[in-house]
């Protein structure tokens, strides 16, 4: 069967799915209910009124059948009928058909309860709705019994039915309420992703049920994660673009010095082949970075102090002075991570130990909910006012950004800090307390 006229017939709107969701289960649990309970009560309680009157009835029409002629009858009738509140007419005119308007629910029942109690009835006449008229056949011919409608049926049944909607309504506002204060934190994410979406960044707090606090406090923190990114990628491009201009400032001074008569001398063509090598090993620099990001495993369980211990060996077997201090915690215990990006960290962290410091040491610790991995050297450190800017990419602590100073090209801190917040943790730079130099600390999630 083809549903596509119910799927356009939807709201498209949240407020609008989750009200129909919400409502129209209990309006048809109410309509449901209603139906039945006014059918089975008005239903078996019109009987048992109808079926009361009609022994009176019965009552009268003996008296009128057992009279010896039309007058004795009307009077002996009399005499019963005006106590049981019934009014006599003797003769009617004529014994017309049973009426009743069609809304007459109840009126159907006692029509029927009359003739299936008293083969004697020939009509019963509802119209009017506040009596009732019953044409009888009898001994002298048709006759009436006149009595009030509310000794046949139950009276104000409408009532039930104005406190029943009277309720809903109410319950219908208060749940309005209460689906509108649910809804409005899932407008507002919806709102913040919008805009963010179009470039815009606007004030979001995360609110509502948990599970809607749970999304907002995501959606910031791969908001926070995407600003920190594009921020990033302009530090480097920036820093790329100054770096570069030193040494392509020196090959267009050196070029230019260069005589057409005269062949180079060695240092001057040396000096130009430094200036290239720099440059390429910039851009090379870059170009990892760039390219070790895209291809990052998704993160998996690890053991994790296995994992630390294979690093330090492998930096041990290329020449590099490192060595494990201490490994505290579970020696089974297992983390979830990126092997590819948290080992890139850790080596450039040991790299940038032994390149500033003759040695360097490192620590783990796997607690409960956390796995912190320290590098600690014994170089001369970062000053604490300068410790935040050293994990800038392309930062080397040096105004001039010298290119002769150091071996790198300041993206090791950088490149660390940004795979530890990645894993939904962080780098923290300390002074050590051992050998006292620079204290690198990766601290993530278990």
């Amino acid at each position: 069967m083809n549903f596509e006229w119910l799927k356009r017939a939807m709201p498209r709107g949240l407020y609008g799915r989750a009200a129909l969701i919400l409502f129209l289960p209990v309006v048809v649990v109410t309509v449901v209910v209603t139906v039945m309970f006014l059918q089975r009560h008005f239903e078996d309680v019109t009987r048992q009124m109808t079926s009361g009157m009609a022994s009176e009835i019965a009552l009268v029409a003996a008296r009128i059948d057992a009279a010896p002629d039309i007058a004795a009858a009307r009077d002996s009738a009399r005499q019963i009928a005006g106590p049981l509140g019934l009014d006599l007419v003797l003769p009617a005119a004529e014994e017309g058909a049973d009426d009743h308007v069609f809304y007459d629910l109840s009126g159907r029942i006692v029509i029927a309860e009359l003739h299936d109690r008293l083969p004697e009835v020939r009509a019963v006449d509802l119209g009017l709705r506040r009596e009732v008229r019953v044409t009888l056949h009898g001994r002298w011919g048709p006759y009436q019994l006149v009595f009030p409608r509310v000794r046949v049926s139950a009276s104000n049944p409408h009532q039930l039915l104005v406190l029943m909607v009277g309720t809903s309504l109410l319950m219908t506002a208060i749940a309005t309420i209460f689906l509108r204060n649910q809804l409005r934190p899932i407008r507002r994410l919806a709102r913040a992703a919008e805009e963010y979406g179009k470039g815009r960044i606007i004030p979001y707090r995360p609110a509502g049920a948990s599970e809607i606090r749970s999304a907002g406090t995501a959606f910031l923190e791969m908001r926070a994660r995407i600003e920190r990114q594009n921020e990033q990628r302009k530090q480097m491009l920036s820093g790329v673009s100054h770096d570069l201009r030193t040494p392509l400032t020196r090959l267009r001074l050196g070029l230019s010095m260069l005589s057409p008569d005269y062949p180079p001398e060695p240092g001057e063509i040396a000096a130009l082949e430094g200036d290239v090598a720099a440059m390429g090993t910039m851009v090379d620099a870059f170009l990892d970075h760039a390219r070790d990001a895209a291809q990052d495993a998704p993160p998996q369980s690890v053991p994790a102090l296995d994992f630390l211990r294979s690093i330090v060996a492998d930096a041990q077997r290329g020449g590099q002075a490192v060595r494990l201090h201490e490994l505290t915690g579970d020696e089974a215990g297992r983390a979830t991570f990126s092997r590819d990006s948290l080992r890139r960290a850790i080596e450039n962290l040991i790299g940038n130990a032994v390149r500033y410091g003759e040695r360097a040491e490192v620590d783990a610790a796997l607690g409960p909910s956390y796995f912190r991995i320290s590098i600690e050297d014994d170089g001369p450190g970062i000053p604490p006012e300068k410790r935040e800017e050293a994990l800038k990419p392309f930062t080397r602590l040096d105004p001039a950004r010298n290119q002769n100073q150091g071996q790198g090209v300041g993206l090791g801190l950088a490149i660390a800090a940004d795979i530890a917040r990645a894993h939904g943790g962080q780098l923290r730079l300390g002074e050590g307390e051992r050998l006292g130099g620079l204290r690198a600390e990766i601290v993530i999630p278990r």
